[in-house]
């Protein structure tokens, strides 16, 4: 018997994060309510907080697990590449994450975010943003050259970053998966990054 009821609090729990995650995307998080999220997860609004405290930790439980191995890839990326290599490796990889998680991107790096030159976040998730940044950040600078903690590295990576946000917002409802997407892109993706590359060196 307690083995069932672990089973069905974790098939509650599951729920709850799926309807969240449903609800998030469709109507932004600002806009739903602890209430509705419970409804859509088929649970009464008061056992939603056995598992869940707030629209926060739902916000955390969502997206830090995603979060977490995007940073780890990025790491691996930024370990084994050469800095010429390295920034368009990342670029692929933060392009297809996006693409493949293209209902939640913006629930995961925009709810409750903070700038990303903050160095002491409050909240775990922003921390993890912003190490994200940083991790870019640290590729635009391997490849440029331009000085650790300077203005024009942080204005570079901010334009970098820019430009993915750009691209992966232009095929956010695309009907293409996210293999078909990079498949017939990724050498546009590429040389776009490229000429933005050259531009921003040219100012150096």
């Amino acid at each position: 018997m307690p083995r069932k009821k672990q089973v069905r609090s974790e098939d509650t729990k599951r729920d709850i994060l799926a309807a969240a995650g449903r609800l998030f995307a469709e109507r932004g998080y600002d806009a739903v309510t602890m209430r509705e999220i419970a409804k859509e997860a088929g649970c009464s609004h008061t056992a939603i907080y056995i598992y869940f405290e707030d629209k926060e930790a739902l916000l955390h439980q969502l997206s830090m697990p995603p979060l977490l191995e995007l940073r780890q890839q990025i790491g691996k990326v930024l370990e084994k590449e050469k800095p010429e290599q390295a920034l368009t490796r990342l670029s692929r990889l933060v392009i297809r994450f996006c693409l493949e998680n293209r209902n939640m991107y913006r629930v995961f790096f925009e709810v409750k975010s903070i700038r990303v030159d903050e160095t002491s976040p409050d909240m775990e998730i922003n921390r993890i943003r912003n190490g994200l940044f940083a991790q870019l950040m640290q590729a635009v600078r391997n490849h440029t050259g331009y000085g650790e903690g300077t203005e024009r590295l942080l204005a570079c990576s901010r334009i970098y970053f820019y430009m993915l946000r750009g691209i992966v917002g232009t095929y956010q409802y695309s009907e293409e998966t996210a293999d078909e997407l990079m498949e017939r892109l990724e050498d546009t993706f590429d040389e776009a990054f490229e000429a933005l590359l050259r531009g921003l060196l040219q100012k150096k």
